[in-house]
């Protein structure tokens, strides 16, 4: 058995998904078309579930709707679970509507019903059952309650017939059986007819005309609005009579929206609660785990030099795993505490509803600057990892838009770039309390303002037309999930520590034979000159304009960053830990090769690294949703252009500062 999985975004249709399937799921993309398509076998069954998109209507306005419906269509699910938000049954049921038209068995599985004792409603699954002609079944996904029974209820197709509630009132009916009976077609399709759907103008006979422009001429408006009114007449009807809401008390979450969403102070609320969890991150956590761990691995280092040196190890070897390898994955990982504090506090912030209320507040904002709404989804994923945040760009429906998106995804920092941030601002502004994390907010202040400032310039040459609506729910708050939020913040550690425990190992082998061999392949101990040097030299004047020193080192560590952003600070280090015999990072700034910087060059050198093109895997994924490699390209020179000028600009306004009232 095949079973479909749809509902509105936001109502719980993912957290269902992963309760039925477990990990037994595959994650690909639709044919045909660049959205995330996941499919798997619920637990102890041989029913296989579709999760389909998020979509609120089988119209086909967007990418989603089109894939939403083309499925139900064409492939023909013998069932489709129909998630609806109980909590919110009017809004959710517009789409159930739609869904019942079609020839397939339809289950109502009523979501968050552990939520409606508390907010004093009561729904009749009975009566709403007869109503809709149905099979309905009360759920909680986050609770896991009832998900038994609608297993029961599959395994056994305890599921009521589809029978074609007919909704609208008779003169609409005649017409929707007389387009039925002429075009051999389902009540669904009769539907799209009537509405007018582009997909079936083929369909639409004079006669057929002819009914639809009596309908129009009674009803006062054209048959799509029609149909829409005519649905929510249904759907009030429906509420009526199996929902009974007893609360007459505003919720929490219309309390807290009153503040959250206040036009003068949300803003500056979401700056304070960035600032509390970088100030958190970088500042509490940052201050005594990275010298905790430099420490690990200090010794990590000695233990191994010395059992090497026992076993009578060559030098060179010696120093390819404890120069090279350790001591560039090691000074990465020292940075894992905060990034778990970081996901922890993203995550938070996402399962409780408060990340959708900051893309509506700065919707408004983008809105001046060109940009689609939508594209602050792709903003927001990016803060974790670019390359989800580039794909989710494939939400954006004009070109042009969905082509700036791209492009400025990768200027929000995402955890990749969290090491480069957490050395440099906290070796150079940590002397007073919370200083740190009032830094780290602005650069991600300053990438916003570096997004809007390159959809202003990117306009001009790729956008010519009105930016898109963006239409998007504001979900109830909700009190995270312990066990989402964990499973959640495993997953990305997870998948930082694999990045380091690869990529970065074999960056730093490259990095260790570039630094400690010559152009004649001699293994040499002065590395200035060595391969590395020589590269560095060669590109150090671009750098010299934001650092004010010539160092090939600087130079190396941020073209290094291309290919994973961790590798920066990987690169300085081994540099450091090669050249001077030091400590890992601890000394880092103390050594000969980067004692130069200042606070203004180490400020400007890390929004350099921030907003420079992205990594390797994140230019490919730009290749990929930019459909070739000429704008590609294009990304990567603006990308970087842009980072160079911002850098040379920091520096030089850091610089005169410094000068005039230090």
């Amino acid at each position: 058995m095949k079973v479909a999985l749809v509902g509105n975004q936001n109502s719980g249709k993912t957290s269902l998904f992963n309760v039925l399937t477990g990990t037994n799921q595959k994650v690909g993309n639709w044919p045909g078309v660049t959205i995330e398509r996941k499919e798997g076998n619920i637990k102890g069954t041989n029913i296989t579930i579709v999760d389909l998109p998020g979509v609120y209507s089988l119209s086909p306005y967007t990418a989603e709707e089109e894939v939403s419906r083309k499925y139900a269509l064409e492939e023909r699910p013998e069932v489709i679970i129909n998630i609806v938000d109980a909590t919110s049954i009017e809004r959710s049921l517009y789409l159930t509507t739609q869904l019942l038209e079609l020839d397939t068995k339809v289950v109502i599985a009523l979501n968050m019903s552990d939520m409606l004792e508390k907010r004093n409603i009561h729904i009749d699954t009975n009566k709403l059952s007869a109503l809709l002609q149905t099979t309905v079944v009360k759920i909680s996904a986050l609770k896991e309650t009832g998900i038994d029974e609608l297993i029961r209820i599959l395994k056994e197709d305890d599921i009521l017939p589809n029978l074609h509630q007919h909704i609208y009132p008779n003169d609409v009916e005649e017409v929707l059986d007389y387009i039925g009976r002429l075009n051999h077609t389902n009540r669904f399709v009769s539907v799209k007819i009537l509405e007018r759907d582009e997909k079936y103008e083929k369909m639409m006979t004079d006669s057929i005309k002819y009914q639809i422009i009596k309908l129009e001429n009674h009803y006062g408006y054209d048959t799509e609005q029609m149909i829409a009114s005519l649905r929510y007449d249904f759907i009030e009807k429906v509420k009526k009579e199996s929902v009974i809401d007893k609360n007459k008390k505003k919720t929490i979450t219309d309390q807290l929206d009153k503040v959250l969403l206040n036009k003068w102070v949300a803003i500056p609320i979401f700056a304070c609660i960035m600032f509390l969890i970088y100030f958190l991150s970088v500042g509490v956590v940052g201050s005594w785990t990275v010298d905790l761990v430099d420490q690990f691995f200090t010794i990590l280092a000695e233990k191994v030099a010395t059992g090497l040196t026992n076993l009578s190890a060559p030098v060179w070897f010696i120093s390819l795993i404890c120069d090279g390898v350790i001591a560039g994955v090691g000074s990465v990982l020292n940075f894992v505490p905060q990034l778990i504090i970081l996901f922890i506090c993203i995550s938070i912030l996402e399962t409780s509803g408060y990340m959708s209320r900051i893309a509506f507040l700065l919707d408004r904002v983008f809105k001046k600057f060109g940009l689609s709404g939508k594209s602050l989804i792709s903003f927001i994923v990016g803060s974790g990892c670019s390359v989800p945040g580039i794909m989710t760009s494939r939400t954006v429906e004009d070109e042009s838009e969905k082509r700036i998106t791209i492009m400025c995804t990768p200027f929000i920092p995402c955890s990749a770039k969290l090491p480069i941030i957490t050395l440099f601002i906290g070796s150079f502004f940590n002397t007073h309390p919370g200083q740190a994390g009032l830094i780290t907010a602005s650069l991600y202040f300053l990438a916003i303002g570096i997004i809007l400032v390159s959809a202003i310039l990117l306009k001009k040459v790729f956008c010519k037309g009105e930016t898109s609506a963006f239409i998007s729910e504001l979900p109830e708050y909700k009190l995270p999930s312990i066990k989402y939020v964990g499973r959640d913040v495993l997953d990305k550690t997870w998948a930082f520590m694999k990045r380091a425990g690869t990529i970065i190992v074999l960056c730093s082998i490259i990095v260790w034979f570039l630094l400690k061999f010559n152009w004649r392949f001699q293994y040499i101990e002065n590395v200035e000159g060595s391969i590395l040097a020589s590269i560095g030299n060669t590109f150090a004047w671009l750098f010299y304009p934001m650092l004010g020193e010539w160092s090939w080192g600087a130079t190396v560590s941020a073209i290094q960053g291309l290919v994973a952003k961790e590798q920066v600070v990987s690169s300085m280090n081994i540099i450091v830990g090669l050249a001077e015999e030091a400590e890992l990072s601890n000394q880092l700034f103390s050594s000969s090769a980067f004692s130069f910087f200042t606070p203004a060059s180490a400020y400007a050198f890390c929004a350099f690294n921030l907003f420079s093109a992205p990594c390797f895997g994140a230019i490919g994924a730009m290749r990929r949703e930019l459909g070739s490699r000429k704008r590609m390209w294009q990304a990567v020179l603006f990308q970087t252009g842009i980072a160079w000028v911002i850098g040379c600009i920091i520096f030089g306004i850091g610089t005169l500062f410094t000068h005039l009232f230090f």
